[in-house]
């Protein structure tokens, strides 16, 4: 084994192919679009890019409703565009982390056309399928999370079927041992071509129970909305019935066996559970689970530095010797600078966001645009494309204003993305004063800021693979140690427009370190002085 694999305080750049960078001119982006981008983001400094699903696909739910597992959409390019992106993804010290959405298939996938034609046919057990309730209604009450009934009719085998997603992403059935040794076959599949790992979306759904007993209800004060909005009715529930099954956890060691067989291959799992820290440890206990996950727990509305102590060390305490990955920002959520950002948005903000993040003890996974401090995009009704926001609309606006094509340059046309009239979703206006041309040479911009602390980060081990330990401070301020063999900071930030001081009580503090682009953080005494927006990161004596 190895003592400290790739994956482990690894920096993982999230790319949504649709809107990196579109080579063909149609207006989506596409694998040779990653490919010329490749220089981009090796010059961020990143560990492994994650691409998600570009899947051969009817884009329902935007290729997470896969209809062919093998076989890329042709808007994406095809197989061999992706054996060129592996070849010098990897040429350039890139790992390549693909997405495999497990739990649930495309209703124009092959297996489920031929499992909704009859009971009795070879694929007839693959889903799941249920009998209505004498009076015909649905088998019970689980509920979609894009809204409404989790079953849905199909009159050809007078059944219903469960979708926990959208009603033509129905699930498959995992009580079914033919359909687990078949996942595994096309999880294999792209392993053989050299990917260097997975991440596992909506990992916690893939059973369900099979007596389908009814979720019981959940009171108001307990509808937080972790990746929904908490005015859909799928917040009134606590999920215990059709997510985070006892029976996840022996097909995770199956799904890990696998892995286990390709040297340095990473899972990487996405929770979301009742409750998503204690899911986390559980799920990567021991070395016959998941090698890492990360959950929704920092993708809240709300930025609080105490939420951010309390969740990290309630999950240090259940982890065990199991490795976390963290994320501020991605496809499903607003993006944090419109989130956390509050009214101003200071680039400074967004410098601190992204250093807190990787300062954290674990994997941090960034979403494209993060480091370039991209808000929000305000889409409009009629240019709407997200299923989930066409249905909540106007309480939920979907998540199409996080996933707005990159800004490449300010001054060309669709800037820089598209040679195309129109593009799937509209670049606004503020994003392209953003654009990575006019940031790129400005040394104090947000993108070489973000450069420069992945830089700085890869000579630290105890933040690249150090525990954690949080001292007390005021909302607004945060102080922690990272160790790591011989290596001990201290780590003080202020998210706050002014001046602060904190007390560093007995800790015996040295140096400040340097290179990682803050400036401004002083020892005075026994106190650590830090500027508006600043960090700073100083040698503890021992």
């Amino acid at each position: 084994m190895q003592t400290n694999p790739w994956w482990r305080g690894a920096v993982i750049y999230q790319v949504y192919p649709r809107s990196l960078m579109d080579s063909n001119a149609d207006g989506i982006g596409d694998i040779p679009g990653i490919i010329e981008k490749l220089d981009y983001i090796a010059s961020l400094g990143v560990d492994a890019i994650w691409v998600s699903p570009f899947f051969k696909s009817p884009m329902k739910d935007f290729g997470y409703d896969i209809s062919d597992y093998r076989d890329i959409d042709p808007i994406f390019g095809n197989l061999d565009d992706f054996d060129r992106l592996i070849e010098q993804a990897h040429a350039k010290g890139i790992k390549i982390i693909i997405d495999q959405v497990l739990s649930h298939t495309s209703d124009q996938h092959a297996w489920f056309e031929e499992s909704r034609q009859c009971r009795n046919n070879p694929k007839a057990d693959w889903y799941v399928w249920a009998d209505p309730r004498e009076d015909g209604t649905p088998p019970n009450n689980w509920l979609s999370i894009f809204g409404g009934c989790a079953w849905e009719w199909e009159p050809r085998r007078e059944q219903y079927y469960l979708h926990n997603f959208l009603k033509s992403q129905p699930d498959l059935n995992f009580h079914n041992p033919e359909v687990q040794a078949e996942i595994l076959d096309e999880i294999e599949f792209w392993l053989k071509k050299g990917v260097d790992g997975l991440r596992l979306d909506a990992i916690t759904f893939c059973f369900h129970d099979q007596q389908l007993r009814d979720n019981p209800a959940k009171p108001k004060e307990e509808r937080k909305g972790r990746g929904f909005s908490e005015d859909n009715p799928y917040a009134f529930q606590y999920h215990w019935y059709n997510n985070d099954r006892p029976e996840n956890l022996q097909f995770l060691e199956s799904v890990r066996s696998l892995m286990d067989r390709y040297p340095g291959s990473v899972t990487l799992g996405e929770i979301s559970s009742e409750d998503s820290l204690a899911t986390m440890a559980e799920y990567t206990k021991g070395d016959k689970r998941l090698h890492t996950t990360y959950s929704f727990e920092l993708l809240v509305e709300k930025f609080s530095t105490q939420y951010i102590r309390e969740t990290v060390e309630t999950l240090e305490s259940r982890l065990g010797g199991g490795w976390p990955c963290w994320s501020i920002g991605n496809h499903d959520v607003r993006r944090v600078m419109t989130r956390w950002g509050g009214t101003e948005k200071p680039d400074a903000l967004a410098k601190l966001f992204n250093a807190m993040m990787l300062s954290l003890r674990g994997s941090a996974c960034s979403y494209q645009g993060e480091e370039l401090g991209l808000t929000e995009a305000d889409i409009q009704q009629h240019e709407l494309q997200d299923p989930y926001g066409i249905t909540f609309w106007p309480r939920f606006k979907g998540r199409d204003g996080c996933r707005t094509p990159m800004p490449w340059r300010h001054d060309q046309h669709q800037a820089g993305f598209s040679a195309a009239e129109t593009t799937w979703l509209p670049i606004p206006d503020e994003h392209k004063a953003r654009a990575v041309d006019v940031q790129d040479d400005v040394p104090e911009s947000v993108l070489n800021a973000y450069r420069t602390f992945i830089q700085w980060r890869k000579d630290q081990p105890a933040l690249r693979l150090g525990d954690i330990a949080f001292l007390d401070a005021p909302e607004g301020q945060m102080l922690f140690t990272r160790y790591h063999d011989d290596q001990s900071l201290l780590v003080a930030m202020n998210f706050t427009d002014r001046e602060t001081t904190l007390d560093l009580g007995d800790l015996s503090v040295g140096a400040e370190l340097e290179g990682h682009g803050f400036s401004g953080a002083r020892i005075e005494g026994q106190k650590v002085i830090l500027p508006a927006y600043g960090a700073g990161f100083f040698q503890r004596n021992s």
